[in-house]
């Protein structure tokens, strides 16, 4: 029996685990710095999980819009989310103001692309690949 990924799911995930990331992290762990460690506002870590999280989120659209649904509104939400995560790098004094907002639209960037391939129950267009 072969698997398959569920990559709207694992977007969604991605995106939960950075938001916890960037709001529980510093709360349990504001003490690491004492004792050298510093994983916190790390440049390397924070631009990690914002490829990955780019990464899956490409992944999971294009796989709804080419062989589903044909709409692009998630990628723009996607998009925007992935603005205000830049923008969040760049701002740090106010990354609040800009996470929430992009862990929302990145949420509901691959929410949309899963109703979507629900709905369109595999109706399929000329330009689709299977």
């Amino acid at each position: 029996m072969k698997r398959r990924i569920n990559w709207d799911a694992l977007g969604i995930g991605a995106s939960l685990a950075c938001a916890i990331h960037c709001a529980v992290l510093p709360l349990f762990l504001n003490t690491l710095p004492l004792f050298g460690i510093n994983i916190l506002h790390n440049v390397f870590f924070e631009t990690a999980m914002i490829v990955l999280a780019l990464a899956i989120g490409i992944v999971s659209l294009w796989h709804g819009y080419r062989r589903h649904h044909h709409r692009l509104i998630p990628f723009l939400f996607l998009v925007s989310g992935f603005i205000f995560l830049f923008l969040k790098q760049f701002f740090s004094e106010s990354w609040a103001w800009l996470l929430w907002p992009a862990v929302f639209l990145i949420v509901l960037a691959h929410y949309l692309n899963f109703r979507f391939c629900r709905l369109h129950n595999h109706a399929h267009e000329d330009d689709c690949r299977h």
